[in-house]
């Protein structure tokens, strides 16, 4: 069945893993006795597929912490994560034996011990460009990195460097400003071509990281609904792939591995009985093809069984299918950073 999600921001824009400098100095020292020193704490940064709760304070529709999210989730909380249960970095940070959840920044009982373990700053309906963030009242992505030079300030020198110097960082953002375009192109009159505005978001996106790594923009259509999303991805994968081989050749000492999100998603669309899915084209909540945030409420129907499904709304993964791409990812990109 044809996914109708041409629309709508599906997934990691970006998923970004990167050490910095420290990192590997670090593992050209003697090994370490434990995995759980290799790396110490993880922070994540980006838009709804990594923000475990941050929109919650804020005066948004870009929100989950209300039922039926969270409904597989430990407890049955909603927790604000746009699931119905755990996201990709839950799974990363208990493969790596950190712990069990990444939690979110702005969560009021946050200590600032649980936090030098690693934290989520993501936003949902965030973006690289701006325009794309305040059309969805959320935070920007350069908010997001004044809140971890906060935390860093809290936690103090030296502890707060050697944290962040060993630290695993994941990106998601460009997802939601692909779909903006598209869909509602208000920047169309500055950017009269996407070639053009993607450049933009390079630019963007570059100024945000100095350390990162490669990343993949996922697919935003299935099943022939509309090619052109998927044809503007790829334009921007292709791009933001020779900036960062830039970056990279630039940054002596970092280690960046190319995490490609894109090809497993469409197999898992196309293959989905490999993957344990019986439904690929719909989302579990409601008629699954436009509720999402607010839209998605417990008033509605809701599939008996979401892990057979890989999106949970009209828009977001389950906890199914993002179990089987933090798999994918430790397996094949972790251990460059051990």
């Amino acid at each position: 069945m044809a996914r109708r999600i041409a629309t709508v921001a599906i997934f990691l824009a970006a998923a970004v893993l990167l050490s910095s400098p420290l990192a590997g100095a670090a593992r050209a020292a003697p090994p370490s006795p434990s995995p759980k020193q290799d790396i110490p704490a993880v922070f994540a940064f980006g838009d709804s597929t990594l923000d475990p709760g941050n929109n919650n304070r804020l005066n948004t529709l870009v929100r989950a912490d209300h039922a039926p999210y969270g409904r597989d989730f430990p407890g049955g909380d909603a927790t604000g994560r746009f699931s119905d249960g755990k996201l990709i970095t839950d799974y990363i940070v208990e493969s790596l034996g950190i712990k069990e959840l990444l939690p979110a920044y702005h969560d009021p009982s946050l200590t600032d011990a649980e936090a030098a373990t690693g934290v989520s700053f993501a936003s949902g309906g965030s973006g690289l460009d701006d325009l794309t963030t305040r059309t969805a009242m959320v935070s920007t992505f350069a908010s997001q990195i004044d809140d971890f030079k906060e935390l860093l300030g809290r936690i103090g020198a030296p502890k707060a460097a050697e944290i962040a110097g060993k630290a695993l960082y994941v990106l998601s953002a460009g997802t939601n400003d692909v779909t903006m375009y598209t869909v509602l192109p208000i920047q169309a009159s500055n950017y009269p071509s996407f070639d053009e505005y993607s450049d933009f978001l390079i630019v963007r996106f570059q100024s945000y990281i100095k350390k990162t790594l490669h990343v993949l923009l996922p697919p935003l259509a299935f099943g022939g609904c509309s090619e052109r999303p998927n044809a503007d991805a790829q334009m921007y994968n292709t791009k933001l792939q020779q900036m960062l081989t830039k970056l990279e050749a630039n940054c002596s000492g970092s280690t960046f591995a190319y995490v490609d999100v894109y090809t497993p998603l469409l197999d898992m669309a196309t293959n989905p009985r490999k993957y344990g899915f019986s439904q690929t084209g719909l989302g579990c909540c409601g008629t699954g093809l436009v509720e999402m945030g607010e839209l998605c409420t417990n008033l509605l129907p809701l599939c008996p069984s979401p892990g057979s499904y890989m999106f949970f709304d009209s828009v977001h993964p389950t906890q199914a299918t993002y179990k089987q791409l933090a798999d994918q990812i430790v397996q094949s990109n972790i251990p460059k950073f051990k």
